[in-house]
């Protein structure tokens, strides 16, 4: 009881951070650059970060970070969770999501996505949807942004894998860019559409650079391979971890 307790309060608490941020990120869209507008969405990460760790209980603790690259890169990532949306700006320079269309026209919240430049596609369009997402991809990243992007397209449940899908990799093929990673298991603590928020610690992992520069366009399937074992090997990495210590997952893998 006194985890949904605290887990009612967060939600509470995030929705104040949602509508503060958002709102001062939209007010000062128009007379700032857009570097100052993700530096506050930074800030909305961190507090957001403060607020899981102080009110539900819930820290997290990163290891690789060594191994990123000079920007711009392409963050390949896990997706399991809300927590990863709403706390990465804290571990990566400055970059921009692929996000789904839809979430543009939601109030505040949308709004302050477009001021920050992230990047809009329908998934729905299949090839249009891949060629915007490279050429838009593209032109942030020659800009020097980071773009990152969930391969699986989706949320899983922690323990499950998705279907590795071709946008990240055929973005970072076309920028010549490194391919950066990323694993972790938040899905434990914070489930998919689930309001209580489980103690414990986030473990995050940033694995080492994958380059793209000067290969051929038929190394695309090699390369999805590559990105889905070595996204899927510090999976099994965490889990490891994990036993060894003898501490018990709140929700084992089925």
């Amino acid at each position: 009881m006194v985890q949904w307790l605290r887990s009612l309060l967060f939600f509470t608490m995030f929705c104040v951070g949602i509508f503060f941020y958002g709102v001062l990120i939209t007010l000062v869209w128009p007379i700032t650059p857009l570097t100052f507008r993700r530096w506050l969405a930074k800030q909305w990460a961190y507090y957001n970060l403060f607020m899981l760790k102080w009110v539900c209980g819930l820290k997290h603790v990163v290891s690789g970070q060594e191994n990123l690259p000079p920007a711009p890169f392409v963050i390949l990532s896990k997706h399991q969770s809300e927590w990863e949306t709403v706390t990465f700006h804290t571990l990566f320079p400055f970059f921009a999501f692929a996000l789904k269309r839809s979430l543009k026209w939601i109030p505040i919240f949308g709004w302050a996505l477009a001021a920050t430049q992230q990047i809009f596609i329908n998934r729905s369009h299949g090839t249009e949807a891949l060629r915007l997402l490279a050429t838009e991809g593209k032109a942030a990243m020659a800009q020097g942004d980071c773009i990152l992007i969930f391969p699986e397209g989706t949320r899983m449940p922690a323990g499950q894998v998705g279907d590795y899908k071709p946008g990240g990799v055929m973005l970072a093929m076309a920028a010549e860019a490194p391919i950066v990673p990323v694993a972790h298991d938040a899905g434990y603590y914070w489930p998919k559409g689930q309001l209580l928020k489980k103690a414990g610690t986030v473990r995050v992992k940033i694995g080492k650079p994958i380059p793209t520069a000067g290969l051929p366009k038929n190394a695309r399937k090699q390369l999805m391979a590559q990105v889905e074992q070595s996204i899927e090997g510090m999976i099994e990495e965490i889990r490891a971890e994990r036993e060894a210590e003898g501490s018990i997952t709140p929700n084992p893998p089925g």
